[in-house]
């Protein structure tokens, strides 16, 4: 049976496992993931203290892209001891409160993780059409007739990924933008220039990614398919009209904004990739 894959953050119980019986030891969480990526890519690990009246010791939650992979893991590690002395149970989530079943988008790092894992680092591409510098000056709040000199940042990024052995190739358009406190320091200004292009590049990558359908078959192969219901009115423009479009500022900013993954379960390198050469 074969299973879809997408480049959002897995949602629904069957992907995610709980393991508990877990001993105190440095590095656990680094442990679990060593065990549990056998089966297949993870999207996270987050290990806990039991409760008081749990008794002392850990349990984990572990998060799978694949629910069939999640399957393997759980049926292979339930009862095992695997790094520690004594067994640990494993289950699937049935219930979790508060379960988080609305995909959010995945950040550009995590993309390109998943992309390498199915599809190998060679079998995708990426480049940059156009990064332009969309800003204005914020002019709204006055204080005694004096207007705020707070300059706000903003740049719209194009990117295209390609992935050449399955003829497949899209495109994703971002806003990145921040607020600079001081717009008169210019070493602020160049920082936040150079943070909010690397914000704009790698939303716009992971929009990109967002168009991409993995097919996973039963024999391990991956097929690919164009996910139709993520287009955008600006994928069927040539790069020339793409990029004249941003440069008059015809485009709803607002509409690039992109919901991506909480920032609390990210570091601001896993948010932000090398923007001058994007690439496998």
């Amino acid at each position: 049976m074969a299973e879809v894959v997408e480049f959002r953050v897995p949602a629904g119980r069957a992907r995610t496992l709980l393991v508990w019986g877990l001993e105190p030891e440095p590095g656990l969480e680094h442990s679990l993931f060593s065990a549990f990526s056998k089966f297949g890519p993870l999207y996270s690990v987050r290990a806990h203290r039991n409760a008081a009246v749990a008794g002392p010791g850990y349990y984990a939650i572990i998060k799978f892209y694949s629910a069939v992979d999640a399957s393997r893991a759980q049926q292979a590690c339930n009862g095992q001891r695997l790094f520690q002395k004594s067994p640990m149970k494993v289950c699937v989530c049935t219930k979790q409160k508060g379960f988080q079943e609305q995909a959010l988008t995945l950040n550009s790092t995590k993309c390109q993780e998943l992309a390498n894992h199915y599809l190998g680092f060679n079998g995708w591409c990426s480049r940059i059409i156009t990064l332009q510098n969309v800003s204005g000056f914020d002019s709204e709040n006055e204080e005694l007739g004096k207007v705020s000199q707070k300059r706000s940042v903003k740049y719209l990024c194009a990117v295209e990924v390609t992935l050449p052995g399955h003829g497949v190739q899209t495109r994703g358009v971002a806003l990145g933008e921040a607020d600079i406190e001081n717009s008169e320091d210019p070493l602020e200004f160049v920082a936040a220039t150079r943070r909010v292009q690397k914000l704009a590049v790698g939303k716009a990558l992971s929009s990109a990614f967002q168009k991409i359908l993995l097919v996973v078959l039963e024999n391990g192969k991956v097929a690919v398919e164009y996910n139709s219901s993520q287009e955008e009115p600006t994928d069927s423009l040539t790069e020339e009209e793409l990029k004249g479009l941003i440069q008059v500022n015809e485009l709803s900013l607002e509409q690039f904004d992109l919901e991506e993954e909480p920032l609390s379960d990210l570091s601001c390198d896993d948010e932000l990739p090398g923007w001058e050469m994007l690439s496998n």
